[in-house]
């Protein structure tokens, strides 16, 4: 009897275990909802309009270096609707968005270090704002607030530029070492976000593998610049909910991550699941921007294998050396209920 007892409680610690680990991160599958046509290079930024296209501009690296920049705008099946090719631009385009009260389509062209205004049906641009600092300035991703100003985060110099809602020469409205990196991959300030009451803009310093916090005060004066979050590995494009949820991109993790306003961590969704027959990347990887419509995260896998930077290998080098068709992912806005999570 004493024997059976044992093995019955033995048998029971397992399951409890098995329960506990089943309530860890359910993960929710990252699907592909488009591939660009043959061709076409890696997807970086991306956004969606108001009747739900997607839009998504190429960032060439390693690809071809002549040309101009494309966009590939999909309809909300992931059809491809058009291509757009963007006039004058370089072939290293990186974030864009619809500007929320001018309705301007604005489009970083990391390669001549601008932001474009760029018409999203013939690619007709004009410069909305130069970026300083010649070839150390690296210009990534934007954003903006409620009086229609714009923010730049910039890479390499440690900077966040703002611009009014018609651009014009930038001020740098954040100057802080804490937006740098030395790390890998080599960007600093990356995607970023404001909270709902705009009372803290936050910022993905990717090479840091940190989140860092900018208090804002009245008359959109920064406050003092702070880690909000550490070991989110090679954080990226940056969302927020309704609920001042932070969504991060983990791009050396294949992942996206979710933060509470606190910093907990409450979901991790998504995943690496190979290469396809067509050589398109399946779940997620090297995912780098991510855009909400409704119900559905919409997320760009820039597929970079890093070495063509000169830098050592990461783990998903060679698989993005493999990749010869290039994806868009998307994946529910569902959070998965968490064990022992306080409503």
């Amino acid at each position: 009897m004493k024997r059976y007892t044992y093995s019955l409680l033995l048998a029971l610690i397992f399951l409890s275990l098995l329960a506990v680990q089943s309530n860890a991160w359910v993960r929710s599958p990252a699907r592909t909802f488009a591939t660009l046509p043959d061709g076409a290079t890696n997807p970086e930024g991306i956004t969606v309009d108001s009747a739900g296209n997607v839009y998504v501009s190429t960032f060439a690296v390693g690809g071809t270096t002549s040309g101009v920049g494309q966009i590939f705008v999909f309809k909300p099946s992931g059809r491809l609707l058009r291509q757009v090719d963007v006039e004058g631009s370089s072939t290293l385009l990186l974030e864009l968005a619809f500007h929320p009260t001018t309705g301007a389509l604005l489009v970083i062209d990391f390669g001549t270090k601008q932001v474009l205004n760029v018409d999203p049906d013939t690619g007709e641009s004009t410069v909305f704002t130069t970026i300083p600092g010649g070839a150390d300035a690296g210009p990534n991703v934007l954003t903006f607030d409620s009086e229609g100003n714009v923010y730049i985060s910039d890479s390499f110099q440690g900077t966040i530029w703002r611009t009014g809602e018609n651009g014009g020469d930038p001020e740098g409205w954040v100057v802080d070492p804490i937006l740098t990196t030395s790390g890998v991959p080599p960007f600093g300030a990356n995607g970023l976000a404001f909270n709902n009451d705009e009372s803290a803009l936050f910022v993905a310093n990717t090479g840091n593998d940190t989140v860092v916090k900018i208090p804002v005060e009245s008359g959109k004066i920064p406050g003092d610049t702070e880690v909000f979050v550490n070991s989110i590995n090679g954080a990226d494009g940056l969302i927020i909910d309704e609920q001042d949820n932070l969504w991060i991109a983990a791009n050396q993790a294949d992942e996206i991550v979710v933060l509470d306003p606190s910093g907990r961590v409450i979901a991790k969704l998504g995943d690496f699941d190979g290469i396809d027959p067509r050589g398109a990347p399946k779940g997620l990887l090297f995912p780098a921007s991510i855009v909400r419509r409704g119900n559905i995260i919409y997320v760009t896998n820039l597929s970079l294998d890093l070495r063509l930077f000169g830098l050592a290998q990461p783990v998903d080098a060679q698989w993005a050396a493999e990749v010869t068709t290039h994806s868009i992912a998307k994946i529910s806005a569902h959070i998965p209920p968490v064990s022992g999570l306080n409503p």
